[in-house]
């Protein structure tokens, strides 16, 4: 089996959302005082590889420990926009290139290779967004979830996050921000997870987001 980590690590001094603080490992019990280690881990729940239920927009839809375990497992399909320059759109354009095997896929997962940016200011800039076509199209699909190695479905610049409300407002779906390594995935159905912790209540996680290939 050949297994792949789509997940960047959670880290002090990681990129985050701007108006976000980054994570906070503080040290509660040491080796040489306690005879154990632990730390206190303070971050957002929208930290690095992570996913965002309706409730994250929405008061009185779904959060995450409401959606059952197979919600966050199938099988995905990665989707090559990485034609596309800052501001560009993702069109259906993209989405006929697939053919059929995209009538089999629980998750689309688009790779744009904004993920070489991680760490760098340019991480923050316009990454192509999917246009309205694309939107009315997974919505539609019945998808368990979408995914993205950029730092939100919205341009940065979106501050009414218009397509978060339109995506979430109307499907029971995840949409997963900062993944990478999507081009390790092929062009093929593979199988994908992304759990998050078990929050209750929970408007969002970071995940460990996992494609393995049997």
């Amino acid at each position: 089996m050949k297994v792949i980590d789509l997940t960047h690590s959670i880290k002090e001094n990681m990129p985050v959302y701007p108006g976000t603080d980054t994570p906070k490992f503080i040290p509660a019990n040491s080796y040489e005082k306690d005879g154990f280690k632990e730390t206190l881990l303070q971050m957002y729940t929208h930290t690095g590889t992570h996913m965002d239920p309706p409730a994250h927009l929405f008061a009185g839809r779904t959060t995450l420990d409401q959606f059952s375990i197979e919600q966050l497992i199938g099988k995905a399909l990665v989707i090559d926009c990485r034609d596309l320059k800052e501001c560009q759109a993702i069109s259906m354009e993209h989405i006929r290139k697939i053919g059929d095997k995209i009538r089999d896929a629980d998750f689309l997962l688009f790779n744009l290779g904004w993920d070489k940016r991680w760490g760098t200011d340019a991480y923050f800039g316009n990454s192509p967004c999917i246009d309205e076509e694309v939107l009315d199209f997974i919505i539609s699909g019945n998808y368990k979830g979408i995914g993205f190695d950029v730092i939100g479905l919205d341009p940065i610049v979106d501050e009414n996050l218009t397509r978060h409300k339109m995506l979430l407002q109307k499907c029971d779906i995840v949409n997963i921000e900062n993944l990478k390594n999507l081009e390790l995935c092929g062009s093929d159905l593979f199988w994908f997870s992304c759990f998050p912790l078990k929050l209750d209540n929970c408007d969002g996680s970071p995940i460990r987001a996992v494609a393995w290939f049997e």
